[in-house]
C-alpha cells in the first residue's frame, strides 16, 4: 500500500467512564434502559512527521441496544467495560499507520475480531458478547482516532475522505452486489457525500413507555422544567418528525399506539411518521397486516409513515427472511442489522431497501456502509443511540454528508437533557432542536470540530490509559 506523510498511528489512549441517568425510562424491545455509561476515549497519535496530536470519541455503552440476551443487565454492562478496558492495550500496540479509514479498518477486520473471539472462549459456557456490541465498545477509540487525524492536519475530517489523503480507494474495502455494474475503482468516500446541511429536520422519538395524552399522568412524572407528554414536545421544539417505537409481538397494542400518536401528529401540524420495531418480529405478515389496515382504515396516517425501520431479527446471517413484501409498501430500513456493508449487501437480496447507519458501529464502518449503500440505490437515515456530549457530534455531522431521507434522529434532549450542558455552552443549536432542526453551524474547527478546549467538563480519573515507550 502506498503512503503519506500525513499517515498516523496510535501511540496513546485513556478511557473514561461517564454515567448518565436517565429522567424517563426508554423501552428498547423486551428490556427498558433507566441509565447508561459513556465510554469516552482519548486517542494520541504520530504522522510519519513526528506530529503528535490528541482527538476524542464517545459512545453510549446502551447494553440492552447492543445485547438482548438472557444475561442479567449487570453481567452484559460488566462484560462491555472489560472489553472497553482491553482495548486500551489493544489500540496503543496495533502498528498500523495510515488514514483512520485505513487504520480503523484494519483494527476491525483483524485485532477486534480476534479479541472477541479470545474474549468469548475465556467466558466459556456464559452467553457470548455479540459483533455488534464489540463494535459499539470499539467506536469510541474509533470515533477519536478520525478526530486526532483532523486534529494532525488542522482541518475538518470530512475533507481528508480522499485521494489526497487516503493511500487506498474504496475497491480496497467494497465488493459490488453480484450482477451489478458497479466498481469502486478509483472512488473514495467524498464522491458519495453530499453538500452538508447546517441545519437538519430532528426526528423525535416516541418511546413504548411515554406518556401521550392527559389521562396517561399518574403524579409520579418528573417536573423538572422540560415537557413530558407528546404534545408538548411537538409545541416546545416545533417538530416534524415522529419515530414510534412499537412491541414488536403485540399487534393491536401496535396498531392502536400508531393511531394515538398519528392523530396527535396530524393535529399538530407533524410531516412524517416512521416505526420502529426494534427486531421483535419474527414474521413479516405482522407488519405486512399492520400497514394494510393503516392504509384501509387511516390512509392518512398511513402516508405520513415515510419509511419502517429494523423490525426483524438483528442477527441477520441466521434470520435471513425475504422481507419484499414489508419493502414494497414502505421503504424498509436496517438498523441492528447493518453492522457492517457486507450485512447490507446481504440485506439489499432480501429485500431491505433502506440503511439507518450510526456513528456507534464505529465511524470507519459507517462511512464504507454509506457508501455501499448510496451506490447501490439504497437510501440512508441516521439513527441516534440517544447520543449525549461529544457523542452528539459525530452523529450529527455523519447525517449533514451522506444526505439522508429527512435529516437526522436526536432524542438526548428527551431522556437525558441535562448531561450535555457544558457542551451546549459551546454548541446549543446541536443540543437544543428549534422549529423541528438541529443547527450544526457552530461546528467549524478541526477534526470534529469539538472544540474540546472551549468545554468546561470536570472528567473522572481515566479507568485505563496507556502510552508507548517509543514513537517512530
Amino acid at each position: 500500500m502506498k503512503t503519506k506523510d500525513t499517515d498516523i498511528q496510535v501511540v496513546g489512549a485513556s478511557l473514561y467512564f461517564l454515567p448518565v441517568e436517565t429522567r424517563i425510562p426508554l423501552k428498547f424491545g423486551k428490556e427498558t434502559l433507566t441509565s447508561v455509561t459513556c465510554s469516552r476515549v482519548k486517542i494520541t497519535v504520530v504522522d510519519r512527521k513526528g506530529r503528535i496530536a490528541e482527538g476524542w470519541g464517545e459512545t453510549p455503552l446502551s447494553v440492552q441496544w447492543v445485547w438482548p440476551g438472557a444475561l442479567s443487565y449487570q453481567e452484559r454492562f460488566s462484560a462491555l467495560r472489560d472489553f472497553s478496558v482491553k482495548l486500551v492495550d489493544a489500540w496503543v500496540g496495533f502498528d498500523v499507520a495510515g488514514h483512520p479509514m485505513e487504520v480503523g479498518h484494519a483494527f476491525q477486520e483483524t485485532m477486534l475480531k480476534r479479541m472477541l473471539y479470545d474474549f468469548n472462549s475465556k467466558r466459556g459456557k456464559s452467553e457470548p458478547m455479540p459483533w455488534l456490541a464489540a463494535l459499539v465498545c470499539c467506536s469510541a477509540f474509533d470515533i477519536a482516532l478520525h478526530d486526532a487525524y483532523g486534529i494532525a492536519l488542522g482541518m475538518p475530517i470530512y475533507e481528508t475522505y480522499n485521494s489526497k489523503f487516503m493511500n487506498s480507494d474504496l475497491a480496497s474495502y467494497l465488493t459490488p452486489a453480484e450482477g451489478s455494474n458497479i466498481s469502486f475503482e478509483g472512488k473514495y468516500p467524498e464522491d458519495f457525500f453530499v453538500k452538508p446541511r447546517i441545519k437538519m429536520p430532528v426526528w423525535h422519538l416516541v418511546g413504548g413507555k411515554d406518556l401521550i395524552d392527559q389521562n396517561e399522568l399518574t403524579g409520579t412524572e418528573p417536573d423538572d422544567g422540560y415537557p413530558v407528554l407528546l404534545r408538548d414536545w411537538i409545541r416546545r421544539d416545533g417538530l416534524k418528525c415522529l419515530k414510534i417505537k412499537l412491541r414488536g409481538n403485540d399487534s393491536e397494542w401496535d396498531y392502536n399506539r400508531l393511531i394515538k400518536v398519528g392523530k396527535i401528529a396530524e393535529e399538530e401540524g407533524v410531516d412524517w411518521l416512521t416505526t420502529d420495531f426494534n427486531c421483535t418480529v419474527t414474521d413479516v405478515f405482522y407488519v405486512d397486516a399492520i400497514l394494510d389496515r393503516l392504509m384501509k382504515e387511516y390512509p392518512k396516517i398511513y402516508g405520513m409513515i415515510l419509511y419502517v425501520e429494523q423490525p426483524f431479527p438483528y442477527d441477520l446471517e441466521n434470520n435471513q427472511i425475504d422481507v419484499h413484501s414489508v419493502s414494497a409498501r414502505k421503504p424498509l430500513f436496517m438498523d441492528e442489522s447493518c453492522h457492517d456493508w457486507h450485512l447490507i449487501k446481504l440485506g439489499r437480496k432480501l429485500g431491505w431497501s433502506g440503511v439507518a447507519l450510526k456513528t456507534c458501529k464505529t465511524q470507519t464502518g459507517a462511512i464504507l456502509s454509506a457508501c455501499w449503500a448510496k451506490a447501490h440505490g439504497m437510501t440512508l437515515m441516521v439513527q441516534d443511540l440517544t447520543n449525549p456530549m461529544l457523542a452528539q457530534i459525530p452523529h450529527c455531522l455523519l447525517a449533514a454528508h451522506v444526505g439522508t431521507i429527512a435529516g437526522v434522529e436526536s432524542n438526548a434532549m428527551q431522556f437525558y437533557p441535562e448531561a450535555s450542558l457544558p457542551e451546549a455552552e459551546v454548541h446549543p443549536g446541536i443540543y437544543k432542536r428549534s422549529n423541528g432542526v438541529v443547527d450544526i453551524s457552530s461546528l467549524n474547527g478541526p477534526g470534529f470540530g469539538y472544540c474540546i478546549n472551549q468545554i468546561n467538563r470536570e472528567l473522572p480519573e481515566p479507568v485505563c490509559e496507556k502510552n508507548k515507550g517509543s514513537w517512530y
